[in-house]
C-alpha cells in the first residue's frame, strides 16, 4: 500500500509538473490510488487532451522515478468561457472560437478545419461554420458532396451535416457551388446571423468560426452579436500578411475579444526531394508578432503539399495521415488552444464594444 506521506510527496510532483499546453504547473487536479505493484493516477483538466495520454505518461513515470506500474486517466470538463459584453449565450454551444487573418491565402480555412478535427480527436465535441459567405470552402475541405443540403426541423431550424464527428455549417449547403452570392454587406451579415443562430448545434465544446479575411462587415457584426470567448490569428511569416495580421490583432482587442494566440501557416518549405528546409516567406514572423501583443505561438506548420492537396480531396490532414508531422503539430495547438481558453477566466475587460464614430471639424 501507498501510505498517506508517499501518496502527499507523489502528489505534490506531480503538481509541480509543468503543463506543456499552458506553460504553467498543474496544480491540484490529480488523484491518486496505488499498491505495492501499481500506482492509479487520474488528471482531470478544463481542455480536452486525449492524444496527449503516452507522452504524458512517460514524463510521469520519469518524474515519480517510481518502480511500480503506473496507469493515467485523463478526463476532461469544458466550461463556457467569459464573451465580449452582456450578448446571450449561443444554445448548444459553450465557446464560440473565431479563427481569422488580416488578409486571404494564408491557409486559415485549412489551419481551422485541421484544429477543428484536432479538438474533436482530442476528446470534445466540435462543430464548424463557415462564415466567408462569398467563398464557403468548408464543404469541400470535410469531403461533403456536392449537393448536400441541411435537414430542417420545425420549418426553422438547420440540423447541421457531420463529418468525422464534426458538426459543420456553410452557406455551400444553401447554394450550388455555381453560383455566386452578389450580395452588399446588409444581406451577407443577415445571411450569418440567421445560419449561425437558426442552426441546430448539437451541446458543443467548441465551435469554430473560420472567418472571411479583413476587418469588416462580418467580424464588426461578430463583435456586436455573436458571444465569442476567442480569437486565433492564422498568419504567414511574409512582412505583408504579418502586417495584415496587426490589423486583426487590433481589431479584436478593440472589441475586447481575446486573441488566444497566433499559428504561422507555410513557416518554411520541406524539399520532397532532399528534406532540406528554406523558410521562404521569412523568418519567425510569428514569433515577433505574438512578443509584440504578448500572446502565444500556439505552433508553426510547414508549406506542405500533402496538406493543400488532402484539404482539397476532403480528407483533411489530421484524418488521412494520422501518424504526420503535420497532424502531431495540429493536435499540439488544439491543446494548447483549449489550455489558454481554460486559463482565460479574467473578464475584467469584459466590456460592451462600442461600435466607433467618426467627426468632423474645421480644424
Amino acid at each position: 500500500m501507498t501510505t498517506n506521506t508517499q501518496q502527499t510527496e507523489l502528489l505534490a510532483i506531480l503538481e509541480s509538473l509543468i503543463d506543456e499546453n499552458s506553460g504553467q504547473p498543474y496544480g491540484s487536479v490529480w488523484q491518486m490510488t496505488g499498491d505495492e505493484s501499481r500506482l492509479h493516477i487520474s488528471l482531470n483538466l478544463g481542455y480536452p487532451a486525449e492524444m496527449e495520454q503516452a507522452s504524458l505518461e512517460a514524463r510521469i513515470k520519469t518524474a515519480l522515478d517510481d518502480s511500480r506500474e503506473i496507469t493515467l486517466d485523463i478526463a476532461h470538463e469544458v466550461k463556457s468561457q467569459p464573451t465580449q459584453g452582456n450578448i446571450t449565450g449561443l444554445k448548444g454551444v459553450k465557446n464560440i472560437i473565431a479563427v481569422a487573418s488580416g488578409k486571404g491565402g494564408v491557409g486559415k480555412s485549412t489551419t481551422t478545419v485541421n484544429l477543428a478535427l484536432a479538438m474533436a480527436k482530442e476528446g470534445a465535441r466540435v462543430g464548424i461554420l463557415d462564415a466567408d459567405i462569398y467563398g464557403p470552402s468548408q464543404g469541400m475541405m470535410m469531403g461533403f458532396a456536392d449537393g448536400t443540403r441541411p435537414e430542417v426541423r420545425e420549418d426553422k431550424f438547420f440540423i447541421p451535416p457531420t463529418a468525422y464527428g464534426v458538426q459543420v455549417m456553410s452557406m455551400a449547403f444553401l447554394t450550388t457551388k455555381d453560383t455566386p452570392v452578389a450580395w452588399r454587406g446588409p444581406m451577407v451579415t443577415g445571411a450569418l446571423m440567421q445560419i449561425l443562430t437558426q442552426t441546430d448545434w448539437n451541446d458543443l465544446d467548441y465551435l469554430f468560426i473560420d472567418m472571411p479575411p479583413g476587418t469588416g462587415d462580418i467580424q464588426l457584426t461578430l463583435a456586436q452579436k455573436v458571444p465569442v470567448a476567442g480569437s486565433v490569428i492564422v498568419t504567414t511569416p511574409q512582412d505583408i500578411a504579418l502586417l495584415d495580421a496587426r490589423r486583426g490583432i487590433e481589431m479584436f482587442n478593440k472589441v475586447k475579444i481575446p486573441v488566444l494566440g497566433v499559428v504561422e501557416n507555410m513557416s518554411t518549405h520541406i524539399c520532397s526531394n532532399c528534406g532540406h528546409h528554406e523558410a521562404i516567406f521569412g523568418d519567425e514572423g510569428g514569433a515577433s508578432l505574438a512578443k509584440e501583443y504578448s500572446v502565444n505561438v500556439l505552433g508553426k506548420l510547414p508549406l506542405s503539399l500533402a496538406i493543400r492537396e488532402q484539404s482539397d480531396a476532403g480528407k483533411p490532414i489530421v484524418i488521412d495521415a494520422p501518424e504526420s508531422d503535420a497532424t502531431g503539430i495540429y493536435q499540439s495547438i488544439a491543446r494548447k488552444l483549449g489550455a489558454t481558453l481554460a486559463g482565460n477566466q479574467d473578464s475584467s475587460d469584459n466590456k460592451q464594444f462600442v461600435m466607433p464614430t467618426i467627426g468632423m471639424s474645421d480644424d
